[in-house]
């Protein structure tokens, strides 16, 4: 049985996810930071963690608890947007953001890497197009931006360490999506980004080079 480990599964894109991934037959672990979302998650059919991906001793727990396995496709998906304004950061807002989007993942990924590396699978982060550097042509949404550029970039050393081991690293752009961060007029449903990632990474051929695409497939420059 195919097994998908998706990290931040409560709501949005994450529990659309891990509930058509269930759905289609895959063992799907899930992680939440709240039990109360993790029992609607194992209500679905999914293995649950409680996972606070700012907690170092969480994190490393949960290495502990999924030693050993062979994971097929692992998506972290934890991250904030952060404040609406641009303009001058403050220390809270820039720690919040930074440390969920980033910190969160260099701690991740290497507890994760090796388990999809062991299946020779996908390993991806829910970037954004946001991210790119040579595909920016707003400054709206500058500290996001900020945070998702560095989570490529942790990414891009993630496929430098693992790449060779069988992991093949991708950086996943999911749209604009109607979620409590994109909002009630973005353009797509979660149920669209999620079939649409779960088909690209099912597409994507091995590669020890990291790759950044949108949902849809198409490919997004660094």
């Amino acid at each position: 049985m195919a097994v998908a480990l998706i990290i931040g599964a409560s709501r949005g894109i994450g529990h659309e996810l891990a509930r058509q991934y269930l759905r289609d037959g895959w063992r799907v672990i899930a992680t939440a930071r709240k039990a109360t979302d993790c029992a609607e998650l194992a209500a679905l059919g999914a293995e649950t963690h409680v996972l606070d991906v700012n907690n170092v001793e969480a994190v490393a727990g949960l290495g502990w608890k999924l030693d050993g396995e062979h994971v097929d496709v692992a998506i972290l998906n934890a991250g904030v947007y952060g404040p609406r304004h641009d303009g001058f950061p403050v220390q809270a807002d820039f720690d919040q953001v930074m440390h969920t989007n980033v910190l969160a993942a260099m701690r991740l990924l290497p507890v994760i890497a090796p388990l999809v590396a062991a299946a020779g699978g996908k390993l991806a982060v829910m970037s954004s197009r946001m991210g790119s550097l040579s595909e920016r042509n707003s400054p709206a949404g500058s500290l996001y931006r900020a945070s998702k550029a560095a989570l490529n970039s942790v990414l891009v050393d993630t496929a430098l360490a693992f790449g060779a081991q069988g992991a093949t690293c991708v950086a996943l752009h999911p749209g604009w999506v109607r979620t409590d961060m994109g909002g009630a007029g973005a353009d797509l449903d979660p149920a669209d980004s999620a079939s649409g990632i779960r088909a690209t990474l099912a597409a994507l051929p091995a590669s020890p080079r990291p790759v950044f695409v949108a949902y849809d497939g198409q490919p997004i420059g660094w």
